[in-house]
Formats: C-alpha cells, sequence, structure tokens
C-alpha cells in the first residue's frame, strides 16, 4: 500500500548563484505561514557557469557549490524538516549542457575520442557515414559563409573558434588549425546548414540529450540521486521534460524503483486539450499546465472571442480563430520540420526505412511529416494513445492517397518498441514545443491569454457543466496531480493572463481603445503591435505610473517575442531598425494620452480583474489537485515570459493583501480537511438558479461520507449585476450548517451569490 504523502500545496523556488540554499532557508518561515506543505525546488545539481535556470547541468552529477554544496543543502532539508515542510527537487534526465564543450567531461571526451568514447552510448550521436559529414559529429557553430580561417590552436592546445573551445584527439594536434580540424572526430559547420551530430533539447544547440535508454547512462546520471534518496534528503522530484527520452515509460518505471512508493513523482508534461494522461505512468501526475488551461478558459467570454475574432481580422487580416490556427500550426510544423529538424528527420526516415528498405525515402520523409503536424501531441506512442496514431495516420491516406503506402510502413514500423517509434515520438515533440508555443503563439494574437503553454486557443472558453465534469475525473484519476498557475515556463504570470482574459468581457471598449493607439502612435506592424498592446495592458499598473524599469521590461518582451515570431526580425537575422521602431512605438505608447486611455481602461476593469484573479488562485487551491505558487504569486504579480518571470521576489512584503490572505484562509482549510482534498477526496459541481447562473462557480469537496468544504465564486464579474446575483441562489449539501471562514457568517440550505461574495469575491465555507 502507498505511504506517499498528500502534499496541502507546493512553493517554488528559482534557485541560482544569488539566491541559493542559505537564501531559501531563511524564506521558509514564510512559507510556513502561508501554509504550503512542500518546498519545491529548481534544478540543485552543478550547472553552467553563470546559469540562472540550472536546466544546463554539467556532469559528473553532484549538487552545486553554487547554491551551497551538498552540505548547505543537508542544513535546508534540516531547517524544511523543523518546520514540517517536505522538498521536492527538479531532475533533468532529458540533456545536459554543452554550451562550453571543454566544461562537459563526458561531452569533451565525446568529440576527443568520437565513437571510441567511453561516453559515446551516453548521447544519441548519428555517427552514419550518410550523416552529411562522413560520420563525424556536426558541430553548427560555424558563420552561415563556412569560412574557417578563424580557426586557432589556444595555449591548451585547444582547437579554438571565437568564444568556442574544441578538444583534440590524441597525436592529431600537429599543423595549421585547419589541418587539426580536418583530424577530428567532429566537423565544425555553419550554423544554418541542417546538420548536428547529436539530438537536442529542441532546438537547444547548448543543450546535448541523452540516452536514458541505456543502463549505465541512466545509472551515471542517478547515482548521485540515490544517494540524496538514501539519505532521506528528498521526500519528491519533479522530471523535467520526460517526453524528450526513448521510452519515457520505461524510464519512470526505473525512477520510480529508485524512488520507492514512499515519494512523489510529478513530470513536466504537457497535454494536448483532448489528451488524457497516460494511465499507467506510476506519477502522481504532471505539473499542472492541464488544469491550468481548464482554470483560464472557464473566465474567458465567449461572446467576447467573437467581438475579438472580428477585431483581429480587422487589424492583422486574419482571424485568428480555431480554424485559422488549426491550419497554421499544421504548416508551422511542416516548415519547423523541414527547417529546424532536418538532421532529426533523417534519422526517423532511416529507422522507419530498416523495416522496408525499398520503400521510397521521399515519401516516408513526406508521411512522417504529415503525422507529426497532424497528431496534435507530443508523442503517440503511449498505449493509450496508438488508436489516436492510427486514426490519423488512416485519414491523412484518404486525403492524400499517394502516402497510402508510406504512411502503412510507419504504423507497421511502430507497432512496437524501437527506433522507428521512439525517433517519430522524440521528434513530433520537439516540433511541436518549437512550432507552437515558441512560434506560433507568437504569431496570433486573438486573446494572447490563452495563448499559453498547454493551452488551447483554438478554443479557449470552458462551460460550467464541462468545467464541473472535468474535476469529477480528475479527482477520481488524478487527485494529486498539481495545479501550475504561474511557473517559470509561463508566457505570462497568472494575473497578467487574468486581465488579459477579462478583455473578452469588454470587447467594444478594447476595439476603441486599439483605434486610439491605432491613430495617435506610429505603428510599425499591424500584429506585431496588436500583440504587444495585449501584454502592455496585461502588465499596466492600475496607477497609470509607467515606470522606467517597466519601459525597459516591456522592450525587452518585444524583443524576444518579435524575434520568436519570426515575422519581422529573428534572433539570426535581426532587423535592427524594425526593432527600434517598435521600441519607439512602446515609448509612445506609455506616454501622454495614449498612455492615459489605457489607463482609463484599466481602472475600468480592475475590479472584475482583481475579483477573478482571486477566484483562479481559490480554484486552483480548492479544486482537485495540488496547488503549486509559484514564487511570488502570492501577492498581485505582473511576470512575462522569461527570463522576466525569473525577477529577484521580495519575501519581506506583508501578507495583508487580498491574495495573500486568501491562499492562506484556503490552505488553513485544506489543511483541516486533509482527506477532502486527498486520493480519496470527491469533487461534485453545485447548481445554481437563477439570472447570472452561468456566473456562478461553485463546487463541493469531501468525501464518500461526508460534505466537507464548499467553494463559491464567480465569473465574467463585469457584467455581473447585483440584482441578478441577489437573484440568484446555489443550493447547499442539505442537513447541514454552512460557515464562511473568513466571515464566520453560517448559511443553511441555500444562499444567494451576492450574499455568498457580498465580503469577499470567494467563499469558503465549511460545516459550523
Amino acid at each position: 500500500m502507498s505511504t506517499r504523502p498528500q502534499p496541502r500545496a507546493t512553493y517554488r523556488l528559482q534557485l541560482h548563484s544569488d539566491f541559493d540554499f542559505a537564501d531559501a532557508t531563511a524564506v521558509l518561515d514564510h512559507l510556513v505561514e502561508l501554509g504550503v506543505s512542500h518546498v519545491y525546488l529548481s534544478p540543485i545539481g552543478t550547472a553552467s557557469e553563470g546559469s540562472t535556470h540550472g536546466y544546463d547541468w554539467l556532469p559528473p552529477p553532484a549538487v552545486a557549490p553554487a547554491l551551497g554544496g551538498l552540505d548547505g543543502f543537508r542544513e535546508l532539508r534540516a531547517a524544511a524538516t523543523a518546520r514540517g515542510l517536505g522538498l521536492i527537487i527538479d531532475i533533468v534526465p532529458n540533456h545536459t549542457g554543452v554550451a562550453d564543450a571543454l566544461a562537459n567531461p563526458w561531452f569533451a571526451d565525446l568529440l576527443r575520442h568520437g565513437r571510441d568514447s567511453e561516453f559515446a552510448t551516453y548521447f544519441d550521436v548519428d555517427f552514419t557515414d550518410d550523416n552529411g559529414v562522413d560520420g563525424k559529429i556536426a558541430l553548427p557553430v560555424v558563420a552561415a559563409d563556412g569560412d574557417l580561417s578563424p580557426l586557432e590552436i589556444d595555449d591548451d592546445g585547444d582547437l579554438r573558434y571565437y568564444d568556442h573551445a574544441f578538444p583534440v584527439a590524441p597525436g592529431t594536434g600537429d599543423g595549421t588549425a585547419a589541418q587539426v580540424h580536418d583530424r577530428q572526430h567532429y566537423r565544425l559547420v555553419p550554423w544554418n546548414s541542417g546538420l548536428i551530430g547529436y539530438r537536442r533539447f529542441f532546438t537547444v544547440n547548448e543543450l546535448a540529450g541523452l540516452r536514458q535508454e541505456v543502463p549505465e547512462v541512466y545509472d551515471a546520471t542517478h547515482g548521485w540521486l540515490r544517494d540524496l534518496l538514501d539519505a532521506d534528503l528528498v521526500d519528491g522530484l519533479r522530471v523535467d521534460h520526460p517526453d524528450g527520452l526513448w521510452d519515457p515509460q520505461d524510464y519512470l518505471r526505473r525512477l520510480r524503483s529508485d524512488v520507492g512508493d514512499d515519494r512523489l513523482i510529478y513530470i513536466e508534461k504537457i497535454l494536448g486539450p483532448d489528451e488524457p494522461l497516460e494511465p499507467t505512468l506510476p506519477v502522481e501526475g504532471t505539473t499542472g499546465y492541464d488544469q491550468m488551461r481548464v482554470i483560464d478558459a472557464l473566465f474567458v467570454a465567449p461572446s467576447g472571442v467573437m467581438q475579438l475574432t472580428e477585431l483581429h481580422e480587422r487589424v492583422t487580416g486574419e482571424t485568428g480563430d480555431g480554424r485559422w490556427i488549426e491550419s497554421a500550426e499544421h504548416q508551422r510544423k511542416l516548415t519547423t520540420l523541414r527547417e529546424s529538424f532536418p538532421t532529426e528527420l533523417r534519422r526517423l526516415v532511416r529507422a522507419v526505412l530498416d523495416a522496408d528498405p525499398s520503400a521510397d525515402r521521399a515519401d516516408i520523409a513526406a508521411a512522417c511529416g504529415e503525422l507529426i503536424a497532424a497528431l496534435g501531441v507530443y508523442r503517440a506512442d503511449y498505449p493509450s494513445l496508438r488508436p489516436r496514431l492510427l486514426a490519423v495516420a488512416t485519414r491523412i491516406a484518404d486525403e492524400t492517397p499517394e502516402l497510402a503506402a508510406a504512411l502503412d510502413l510507419i504504423v507497421r514500423a511502430t507497432a512496437i518498441p524501437g527506433a522507428a517509434t521512439s525517433r517519430l515520438a522524440q521528434t513530433c515533440g520537439a516540433v511541436t514545443a518549437k512550432s507552437v508555443e515558441d512560434s506560433l503563439f507568437y504569431r496570433t494574437a486573438r486573446l494572447v491569454s490563452a495563448q499559453e503553454v498547454g493551452a488551447d486557443p483554438a478554443n479557449p472558453v470552458l462551460s460550467i457543466r464541462e468545467f464541473h465534469q472535468h474535476n469529477t475525473e480528475r479527482a477520481e484519476r488524478w487527485p494529486l496531480a498539481m495545479t501550475a498557475s504561474s511557473t517559470h515556463d509561463t508566457k505570462r504570470g497568472e494575473d497578467v493572463r487574468a486581465r488579459i482574459a477579462v478583455l473578452s468581457q469588454v470587447p467594444d471598449r478594447w476595439s476603441r481603445l486599439v483605434e486610439t493607439v491605432w491613430r495617435d502612435t506610429e505603428i510599425p506592424d499591424d500584429f506585431t503591435c496588436y500583440f504587444l498592446l495585449q501584454n502592455i495592458f496585461g502588465v499596466w499598473p492600475p496607477d497609470g505610473k509607467v515606470t522606467d524599469e517597466l519601459r525597459h521590461r516591456l522592450v525587452e518582451y518585444a524583443r524576444k517575442a518579435t524575434r520568436e515570431a519570426g515575422l519581422r526580425t529573428t534572433w539570426t537575422e535581426v532587423d535592427e531598425g524594425f526593432e527600434t521602431a517598435v521600441q519607439t512605438w512602446i515609448d509612445q505608447v506609455t506616454t501622454g494620452s495614449v498612455a492615459t486611455a489605457i489607463t482609463e481602461l484599466v481602472r475600468r476593469v480592475t475590479s472584475a480583474w482583481e475579483q477573478e484573479a482571486l477566484a483562479r488562485k481559490a480554484i486552483a487551491i480548492l479544486a482537485p489537485g495540488v496547488p503549486d505558487i509559484y514564487q511570488g504569486t502570492e501577492w498581485w504579480e505582473d511576470s512575462l515570459v522569461d527570463p522576466d518571470n525569473r525577477r529577484p521576489v521580495d519575501f519581506g512584503r506583508s501578507l495583508d493583501h487580498p491574495k495573500s490572505q486568501l491562499v492562506q484562509s484556503a490552505l488553513r482549510t485544506r489543511a483541516a480537511h486533509p482527506d477532502a482534498f486527498g486520493a480519496t477526496g470527491s469533487y461534485r459541481g453545485l447548481d445554481a438558479d437563477g439570472p447570472a447562473s452561468d456566473h456562478v462557480i461553485a463546487f463541493l469537496r469531501g468525501t464518500a461520507d461526508a460534505a466537507d468544504v464548499v467553494t463559491i465564486t464567480a465569473r465574467y464579474t463585469h457584467s455581473l449585476d447585483p440584482a441578478s446575483a441577489a437573484a440568484t441562489t446555489i443550493e447547499l449539501p442539505a442537513g447541514s450548517r454552512w460557515r464562511d471562514v473568513r466571515t464566520g457568517v453560517v448559511y443553511t440550505g441555500a444562499v444567494d451569490l451576492a450574499t455568498a461574495r457580498q465580503t469577499h469575491p470567494v467563499a469558503i465555507l465549511v460545516q459550523a
């Protein structure tokens, strides 16, 4: 029988050299006061010099000296235990940092000795003769013109190309730099050649994929973790990007065996809107993007989305609706596969052809592309998703008969575990991430709050009925899965998304503001400015005072967003004139009469925004799942995409704040009713009757034997008429008196929406 803990809530801390184990220890009392049960740490392993996130860890794996080392971690553990707090750490099995090849001893040895390296099996390297560089390891670091004349041999005997240094094989260091280069097991190639010798994390050349399917690699990368577990220093793990692995199911089974049955495992898994989490995985659940999508969609008004679609088309020339997104996503995936993953595609095609060498290579490549573009999930080799792959293959074959034979071969080749199955899955995940979250979501702007990791901008709304059905199933299947609101990977923080979503309730006022901005500023590009304007609105200070710091943050965000979009400027081909024009536009928007107009709209929606930001937070804490509170989000937050969302947090702020107080009340309620919110807890939506029934969000948490906690809040609050709220009642579970934990007021039988929310936007009721 499982003896795993049932967390009340996790609190995510981002560790780096300026916020280490000692700094984390210093905020533990704050976390206790807040009411969480587990401290949830970003990666703690030794990372590349200057790393601000830890996902670029370096071998041999060990607790990072820059964070305080093993002794510092022990002290943090002891301090947390003394306060009744558990520890969850973030592990990174998929990749290791290779930005500085010489700083990674495993990768350096691979480059020095090639296929004879003792670490050759650690990395997913393409050593085949037809890999584009005659069986060597392609390293795409050279300028586009391929000029190797800057190559030199440095004082340490290493090959150097500007800031990049590479090891030299024994006995090959004589002669010119070019001659030495020609003798190596690797070849430096242009960055845009489409050649790379190893599997990466997505398209990040500086993160090289590891082969966890090889037992010696698993042991080498998890020995330090076993030591931490044996010393009882951690209570759970967050596994970064298991979908990148050869066989995530097998990996997670081995990990569970190491971790045991009394510790938690969460996986960073992005689920499609209609994708279930594989039920056989030995985990507590995902890190919660799926629940975040549901909560966000609940607060988007369908009627407003229709008007925003029309406005988006008027401004940008495209509707940005579901049909457009589906078509654009399909095309982006095909383009991304062709431009960013040609090496991965060649290896995938080669694996499929092993099942029938006589098949047409071009047809196999085209069929793989169409499958990847149409699957709609990161990877479809989980048992529960096999029918999806078959159905999609059948549909494509019906629509494109000339690919039928190739699709049939792919289906047969992926029917059993092996190279074809895993390479299709790994390539699909990488292409999906780069095409959707890192590209398409920067190329459309119907409602940017719905353009979030794991979200569904094609269908950004959710009915009350669907919400209750989803949570009923979640309570039964994944009661201890995390619920994310903000993370280090979200494109916008929870309160920023909440405010932008309110635009669906005021589309006419938003349209008038857009007209003002377009009339009174110099627009360098219609789409770019419309996209940015929503984000600017999302972080706009309620008092209208735009500081130089905020203006700088907006300029930095605009630079990243426009380069990710790749429409007018890119990371590799920067259009300085366009980027300067965007910065000038931001200066115009954040000053003068235009700034006054933005402040006025922000002022008009502030009440609705605050109510709904609090409602979202309450649902995240009290609906099924384990709430994950990202650092600083117990107060209002205005974060945009990383690195903006990793700014230092002032933990000295008062908890006398509407959001902090709500978090404390909700977590105290969870603590007082652990069974209702644990693995055996139940969920039931409560009906509302009256003119404002579609505004009502009300649900019951309890167990099979008892009804323990009722939560009542509202959505679409900008248009919530007081009289309608007063005329709308929520039936409370019969036979009990219900006390509001914050006001002490007791209700029996039923309560109207206005009365329940008279003092606070969220009513939390327990049996009196």
